[in-house]
């Protein structure tokens, strides 16, 4: 299904604005909203920033965008949904990246005590180095690699 489809299939109305979005997240790598907002303004010409963050927040309610937040970093947006899926945060540089997981089906982990929560989603960051930072830093992470 094309974007237009999806976002349909979501009661969402298809707009320029949205489609690019769309385009923007899915051609990026976990993108933050600067980022997304600078692809849709050079796919449709001037978009406000405030225009972006509203449907953002629509494409997410209707599971087509995920937003990620890790700790001390800007939220980033992904296309990838409806698996269960983890993410590997580089803590010089900040790359995020993908990362399936161990179980496959959610959650992958159970708390020792929920507390009476149905738990249905465990929501799993791994912090080190990439490998291009691992490289830069001689290959063992230390302290003054932590950002």
């Amino acid at each position: 299904m094309d974007d237009a489809g999806l976002l349909r299939h979501a009661g969402l109305r298809v707009t320029a604005a949205r489609l690019a979005i769309m385009q923007a997240v899915g051609e990026g790598d976990h993108l933050d909203v600067e980022a997304i907002h600078r692809g849709v303004c050079e796919r449709v010409g001037q978009v406000s920033l405030q225009a972006v963050y509203d449907s953002l927040n629509a494409l997410q309610r209707g599971g087509l965008v995920r937003r990620i937040e890790p700790a001390g970093s800007p939220t980033r947006y992904e296309t990838r949904v409806g698996d269960n899926h983890h993410h590997l945060v580089c803590r010089r540089c900040g790359k995020v990246t993908d990362v399936d997981c161990a179980v496959g089906h959610a959650p992958c982990l159970e708390p020792a005590s929920d507390s009476g929560y149905l738990v249905d989603e465990a929501d799993v960051i791994y912090w080190g180095l990439c490998p291009p930072c691992r490289a830069e830093a001689g290959g063992v992470p230390s302290d003054s690699a932590r950002v």
